[in-house]
């Protein structure tokens, strides 16, 4: 796994850098969002998320867990069926993960950078 955030010689920037550390990959930040409106199952998430793939899912989704943000639930069914929800910790990132789906929402002027 990547430096954790224990590691970090901290300046006035390092909680954001810890924060990114842990939400920051590419998928992370969609699992969360979904998560705010509860527990979903591995298929539930793709479904939601049809571009990512089941292993780079699977793999964020131990990284979440590893880090607090989510809990995994086995359900005893045949076949065993997994839940995902947010721990206290993660729905602690709640307004954050909101305002970035506003903020990403909002229409954007397209520069060409070319053209300067």
């Amino acid at each position: 796994m990547a430096r954790r955030h224990q590691d970090y010689v901290c300046g006035e920037g390092c909680p954001v850098e810890a924060a990114l550390e842990i939400i920051g990959a590419k998928w992370k930040g969609g699992i969360v969002y979904h998560l705010l409106s509860g527990e979903l199952r591995f298929n539930e998430l793709r479904r939601r998320m049809p571009n990512v793939t089941a292993r780079i899912l699977a793999k964020a989704l131990r990284e979440l867990e590893a880090d607090g943000v989510i809990s995994r639930t086995v359900y005893p069914t045949v076949p065993p069926q997994v839940g995902y929800r947010l721990t206290a910790e993660g729905e602690g990132l709640r307004a954050a993960v909101l305002e970035l789906h506003r903020w990403g929402s909002r229409p954007r002027k397209v520069f060409d950078i070319a053209a300067e």
